[in-house]
């Protein structure tokens, strides 16, 4: 059967509509197609208790290449930076280049283990400590961690780095993080998640923090501002000056989003501001 008319036989099995262009692996599924052969083990089979085996397992049979071809016409649906310009108003999506998949690939990098000996991995801490010194000095920070994976949980850890200063000061009574509503929408779950209060500050009409709404919601409960700059509408906050030196009169501190590095670097360091 070819692979056209086994995805006929799908949509037709599956009664799908037009709209749908591209089956599940459920319905592509055909009883007794075997993707994986494995060999017989050489060793006792260590069988698991009846009681929690399956009656049924509910898995798709399909042929490894069937499987390769329903992700690579997925695949092809997607807009990447691959295919063209990404912007997202905030932060373009970069083109990483492709030796960098081959280089970390390294042997050194994926086999190793966190509790091996530390006289023998040098070379990754070496490489570590380069990129942190770079960062430093790109951002204009005098320190950096690497310990978040990235993303959210690179919010999430500055976010608790800011609750962690003003606990070190005995000010537990800053609760509350300001947040523009032009921010990124995940800012408002790391600091909910970190057990603090999410209040919205609201633009301007050109796009920037509303500098009175600003001023208005600064007291002694904040714990800083998370500013995405450029905002998610693109646009570079014409008074960001004015909006760190509010924040900080009153006692807060000021979260650069991380998906601004691209759009900064080279320009902008923000330490600076």
């Amino acid at each position: 059967m070819t692979d056209s008319s086994t995805l006929r036989q799908a949509q037709g099995d599956a009664s799908l509509n037009a709209k749908i262009v591209e089956p599940t692996l459920f319905d592509l599924s055909s009883p007794g197609r075997v993707g994986v052969s494995f060999p017989d083990p050489d060793v006792p089979r260590a069988e698991l208790p009846e009681s929690l085996l399956r009656a049924d397992l509910p898995l798709p049979e399909l042929a490894e290449v069937d499987v390769v071809r329903h992700y690579m016409r997925l695949s092809q649906f997607n807009y990447s930076v691959d295919g063209g310009f990404y912007p997202l108003g905030s932060c373009t999506m970069k083109y990483n280049p492709k030796i960098n998949e081959d280089t970390c690939r390294l042997p050194g990098f994926t086999a190793t283990h966190p509790l091996q000996p530390i006289e023998t991995v040098q070379g990754n801490l070496a490489l570590m400590f380069t990129l942190q010194e770079w960062l430093k000095e790109i951002s204009g920070f005098a320190a950096v961690t690497l310990q978040p994976a990235a993303g959210a949980h690179g919010e999430l850890t500055g976010v608790l780095i800011m609750r962690a200063y003003h606990k070190a000061r005995r000010d537990a009574k800053r609760v509350k993080m300001l947040i523009p509503d032009a921010a990124h929408g995940t800012n408002p779950a790391s600091s909910a998640m970190s057990g603090l209060q999410v209040m919205q500050i609201p633009s301007d009409a050109r796009g920037n923090v509303d500098l009175a709404a600003l001023r208005s919601a600064c007291d002694e409960t904040v714990v800083g501002l998370m500013l995405t700059n450029p905002n998610t509408l693109g646009l570079f906050d014409e008074h960001i000056e004015e909006v760190v030196k509010i924040v900080h009169d009153c006692g807060g501190l000021m979260y650069g989003d991380g998906a601004n590095l691209n759009a900064l670097l080279g320009i902008l360091r923000p330490a600076d501001v």
